[in-house]
């Protein structure tokens, strides 16, 4: 089994940046795609961005694109979720996903072990 954990979500004003880490158990961390979604009141979870497990090639969704950035560290088991210039609307829990592949995570949204959620609230 594999355990996630989300940390480094907090109250940031628009404008600001925040990063998140998803601390992973294992010894085969390396060999999962790894991404993150993010859920707001009341509305589904949604995708985005993804890794795979060599570190590239990365995916975000179109909401996302610029203004964050996915990465990796395998020798400290840990992905990362840098936001910057963030907005009212990136307000959600966000959680980390770990899969077999980023077809999975960009297209199918499904991941095979789940983190417990970082509430990431953006104020105007």
């Amino acid at each position: 089994q594999v355990q996630l954990v989300e940390s480094g979500g907090g109250l940031v004003q628009a404008g600001g940046s925040l990063r998140l880490s998803c601390a992973a158990s294992g010894r085969t961390f390396s060999r999962y795609a790894m991404g993150w979604f993010r859920q707001a009141p009341g509305k589904e979870r949604e995708f985005v961005a993804a890794i795979s497990w060599s570190g590239g090639p990365t995916y975000y969704a179109d909401s996302v694109k610029g203004r964050f950035t996915i990465s990796r560290d395998n020798a400290k088991n840990t992905v990362y979720l840098q936001m910057n210039s963030l907005k009212p609307e990136d307000t959600a829990v966000y959680y980390c996903a770990a899969a077999q592949s980023t077809r999975a995570l960009t297209g199918r949204g499904t991941g095979d072990y789940w983190g417990q959620g970082t509430q990431v609230t953006v104020s105007s």
